[in-house]
């Protein structure tokens, strides 16, 4: 059994336990070499990416509903799946024989032999002869040896069209299956082959063009580029790992990922920041505040940002969540202007300020090429939770603000990585509407590049407005 195929069927089982719930755990790869690991990372990104589309196609084949099998089976079928349809570099034969091994340590012979049945279908959906040499010659196996003859292929479309037959892929390919398996249904067909439940694609139709439900689920499926927030680099950029982006201040990080903490740690006045990110702190570049409270900073990027945007101004950063805030304290240790404290202490905070920069916590559907487990996270009841921590989160910073009618001037920049108008724009219009704020500098990003486009176009989603008084 291969350790890095071990530690992936090993994580996604207990995924798979949890689910939609996934367990914030990392990984582990420790003890693996470093191409072990890499393998292992692709590998379990590409089943959570695609979770809906391997179930899918796998629940075509099964004799009970999905829901209740156990958790090591479906492990050994995601995983398995994952690497016959999307890993061409994978000999499916290898993909199959080591899910069917580690099924059979993990969860019995018979559910060895319900996995071999299904990944071997699987297989004979994308399995192609390959063309054969004629002068090549045929070797024959020893006694007790299985042949299994040439490495079947798999075909590719060079786009995906949406037929029945073919998958989408993140550069923009299409993997052509051997049957018309894909759903009939328009929307059923995005939900299985985007890996984005209906649910959610139905409530982004409430608010957009079906053309750009489409575009944004396909976005889902795109492998990200690292992005770096140049916009206020001091010194000449390293022209050989970092290329241009299409939105200014901004550039793409070409060279190996062991390198890239340590050109971080050298250069300080860059960081990574993905352009729709640095939306909020962008639009008010141009105003002067003295003290900012940034009171949802997460792990500080755009605290970061705050900073190198206003040199002159005192920042108290924070966040409810003890190991964000754990990193945030290391990451402004020592730092001039920044004060990180607890967020219990924002209770006993007297000195108002002049900007509380809420980038709150949301269903994040702007960044699903990101954070793809946040889409599986997508319920009703989910949704109403989050907009209800979302309005109480703006109720609560009021009391940093100077108070109505002290003469004092104040903002709020209320910023979220949503797509949902539920909690962007009717956020600041109940805002408007109960607490006397006006509305200013509003805007919105739909996700931008996707499959089989340049890394120089990809942004996520995001929305910001100002909100002052």
């Amino acid at each position: 059994m291969s350790p890095a195929r071990d530690a992936v069927f090993k994580f996604v089982a207990l995924q798979a336990r949890k689910f939609p719930d996934f367990s914030l755990e990392e990984l582990q790869t420790e003890g693996l070499s470093d191409r072990d690991a890499a393998f292992a990372h692709h590998l379990y990104g590409l089943v959570i990416k695609r979770w809906f589309t391997l179930k899918d196609l796998i629940q075509e084949h099964l004799t009970k509903p999905w829901a209740e099998m156990l958790p090591p089976p479906k492990a050994a079928l995601l995983v398995g799946t994952a690497q016959i349809l999307f890993m061409d570099r994978v000999p499916i034969r290898a993909a199959v024989h080591e899910s069917v091994d580690w099924v059979k340590t993990n969860g019995g012979l018979r559910a060895g032999g319900m996995v071999n049945a299904i990944l071997r279908r699987m297989s004979a959906l994308v399995e192609q002869e390959p063309e054969k040499d004629p002068d090549a010659d045929v070797v024959m196996p020893k006694p007790g040896e299985r042949y299994f003859g040439p490495e079947m292929e798999r075909h590719y479309r060079d786009r995906w069209t949406d037929k029945l037959d073919e998958l989408p892929l993140p550069d923009g390919r299409a993997i052509i299956l051997n049957e018309p398996t894909m759903k009939s249904d328009p929307m059923r067909r995005l939900e299985a082959a985007t890996s984005h439940p209906i649910q959610l694609l139905q409530s982004w139709a409430k608010h957009m063009s079906l053309a750009d439900v489409r575009k944004v689920a396909m976005h889902g499926i795109s492998s990200p580029p690292v992005i770096i927030n140049t916009t206020h680099a001091t010194s000449a950029l390293p022209a050989d790992v970092l290329r241009a982006h299409s939105v200014p201040g901004h550039h793409i990080y070409t060279g190996p990922m062991s390198d890239l903490g340590r050109l971080l740690r050298e250069r300080t006045d860059i960081w990574v920041q993905d352009p729709a990110s640095t939306l909020a702190v962008g639009s008010i570049a141009d105003l002067s505040p003295k003290v900012i409270y940034d009171t949802c900073a997460g792990l500080g990027t755009k605290t970061r940002q705050l900073a190198a945007s206003f040199p002159e101004a005192k920042i108290v950063a924070t966040d409810i969540d003890l190991i964000r805030h754990a990193g945030l304290r290391k990451a402004f240790e020592g730092h001039p202007r920044v004060e990180v404290i607890k967020y219990d202490a924002l209770r006993t905070r007297t000195d108002a300020c002049d900007l509380v920069m809420l980038d709150v916590p949301c269903t994040n559907t702007g960044v699903l090429a990101r954070r793809p487990e946040a889409r599986y996270r997508h319920q009703p009841k989910r949704v109403e939770e989050l907009i209800g921590l979302q309005r109480q989160i703006l109720a609560d910073s009021l009391r940093l603000l100077p108070a109505l009618g002290s003469g004092g001037a104040g903002a709020i920049l209320y910023s979220t990585c949503s797509l949902d108008p539920r909690e962007n724009e009717e956020q600041a219009r109940w805002a408007q509407k109960w607490h006397d704020f006006e509305i200013t500098r509003e805007s919105r990003r739909l996700p931008e590049g996707g499959p089989g486009e340049p890394d120089e176009r990809y942004t996520d989603g995001s929305y910001a407005v100002l909100l002052t008084r």
